[in-house]
């Protein structure tokens, strides 16, 4: 009996022992190196008019695996992205990158968005308050792809670097959609002018 008790606390000891070193750890690399996010929401959808002659095209690309817009299911569907926090530890960002950040307007929330422009660049806002904005040093311009339904840049304006949280770089489920996520800038979103460094 007595040997029994004393097996029973050594298994406990050393589950005590490798639960208090494992716990860190484990928070560190989700805090410093990467985690799994859900992206909930419509902002990066790709944005199409709901019509009947726009069906089939809408179809074509929202099965189309080379377009790394998120969620093009709607609401029925989220998609599961990796975060990589140690990328962006330097903030070497570039544009088309999707990233996460904090909401410049609520600190408590994270928000997913593509990266439009570069500090110096000089852009074209769609609907904020200036008509053409340069980004400040330390500061990027973020919009999300569904540009009707996006809390972004062009409502709270160039957003600073500090802010950054990681860049998505996966997309791990559903998993007919499992890819890696190139940076990709939409064309009629590049900048008018990028400030000679």
């Amino acid at each position: 009996m007595a040997q029994a008790q004393g097996l029973g606390r050594r298994y406990i000891k050393a589950f005590f022992k490798g639960f208090f070193v494992a716990v860190p750890v484990t928070v560190t690399f989700l805090d410093r190196v990467a985690c799994v996010a859900r992206v909930e929401g419509a902002s990066m959808q790709v944005f199409l008019e709901i019509s009947f002659v726009y069906q089939e095209i809408k179809r074509c690309l929202f099965t189309d695996n080379s377009k790394p817009s998120l969620n093009p299911g709607g609401r029925e569907a989220s998609d599961v992205v990796l975060l990589n926090h140690w990328s962006i530890r330097n903030y070497d960002v570039q544009r088309g990158d999707i990233v996460s950040l904090v909401s410049p307007r609520n600190p408590e929330q994270k928000i997913i968005k593509r990266v439009i422009a570069l500090e110096g660049d000089i852009i074209k806002t769609i609907g904020y308050k200036k008509k053409y904005v340069k980004v400040p040093h330390g500061h990027i311009w973020v919009e999300g792809d569904h540009h009707g339904h996006s809390f972004d840049s062009n409502a709270f304006g160039p957003v600073s670097l500090g802010l950054l949280h990681a860049r998505a770089t996966h997309i791990l489920w559903p998993p007919q959609r499992w890819q890696k996520l190139q940076p990709m800038l939409p064309p009629e979103r590049k900048p008018l002018h990028r400030e000679q460094e």
